[in-house]
């Protein structure tokens, strides 16, 4: 099983990553920094005679590399209760991508993938982040896609993640041991 992570953060060597890095050594998978790459904001055109206009970024080329991957992991920061802004543009521009004629397979793609949700916070994240994971499970069940669980670190200045042990234990548990 091939395991990419689609890492939110736009702090280099930040805590989410390496709580990430606890599901997903580097090694055992694809990381993809979202904050290296360019992802244009959605222009909503979904009912535009024309459709939506091309747009030259990044995405469709992360798009290719998520669907080249059985299992999906999403490590975003908390902020303001819910996923970063370049995670959120990412998953935005999906609406994009489901009226582009070169993906009429995208939504059947994504009901084979398996999905994983990690997240760190610093205000009661296990608490605060619970509408971030509850936002990820309606994504999941919008395209059909397995979710399959998550963890919540918590966690505010760099390098405060190694403190939370529960968090850092349960990384490492979060996808199960065949595919690692």
């Amino acid at each position: 099983m091939e395991i990419i992570v689609f890492h939110g953060s736009t702090r280099v060597h930040g805590n989410t990553e390496f709580l990430a890095y606890q599901a997903v050594p580097k090694e055992k998978g694809t990381h993809i920094y979202l904050r290296d790459y360019t992802v244009n904001p959605i222009v909503d055109q979904r009912h535009d005679a024309k459709g939506f206009d091309p747009l030259k970024d990044d995405h469709h080329w992360l798009i290719d590399q998520m669907l080249a991957h059985d299992r999906i992991v999403f490590a975003t920061p908390i902020y303001w209760y819910s996923m970063s802004g370049l995670m959120k543009t990412f998953i935005d521009r999906w609406s994009q991508i489901l009226r582009d004629p070169a993906y009429t397979h995208f939504r059947e793609a994504l009901a084979k993938k398996k999905v994983y949700l990690i997240a760190v916070g610093g205000d009661t994240p296990t608490v605060k982040g619970l509408p971030l994971v509850q936002q990820f499970n309606y994504i999941c069940q919008f395209y059909g896609m397995s979710f399959e669980g998550y963890v919540i670190g918590k966690a505010s200045k760099p390098g405060e993640i190694i403190q939370d042990k529960p968090a850092l234990k349960a990384a490492s548990l979060l996808i199960k041991e065949e595919t690692r």
